[in-house]
Formats: structure tokens, sequence, C-alpha cells
């Protein structure tokens, strides 16, 4: 094998992975609210293989209520 041969192996194996890898995001206002979607979308899910979770927590004030948002990304493939 020669290192082109090499380079597009490698570089049709990335594609592959990067067509192959899904996306969901969630945001709920609630941190239970967030664990439980979370829950139920894995719950449905057959085969699946998760690659990364990202968190996320923001807060704003408005007027005298403080209004937090909780949020998470999954990134997978099936």
């Amino acid at each position: 094998m020669t290192k082109l041969d090499t380079i597009s192996v490698s570089s049709f194996l990335y594609y592959c992975w990067v067509i192959a890898m899904k996306v969901k995001i969630f945001d709920e206002s609630h941190e239970k609210d967030l664990e439980t979607s979370i829950n139920e979308f894995l719950s449905e899910q057959e085969d699946i293989n998760i690659i990364d979770i990202k968190f996320q927590t923001a807060i704003s004030i408005f007027s005298e209520e403080q209004i937090y948002c909780f949020s998470a990304m999954i990134l997978y493939s099936k």
C-alpha cells in the first residue's frame, strides 16, 4: 500500500464517521427536567454510541427574577 492509498483510506474513514455522527440538544429550565429529557431520549434509542456529552448552565436576571437555563448536547452515532 502506498502513502497515497493510506491517506485515501483514512480520509474515507473520517468522512464516514462524520456523516454517521448525530447531535441531540436539550434545553430546560430545571436540572431535573433536563435529566428526565436526556434519560427518556436514551431509553428510546437502540444501538446508540455516545461520542460526547456537553453540559452548560446559564443564568440571567430579569427585574427581580432569576432565570436559569440548563442545556446539554449529546454527540452520538448509530
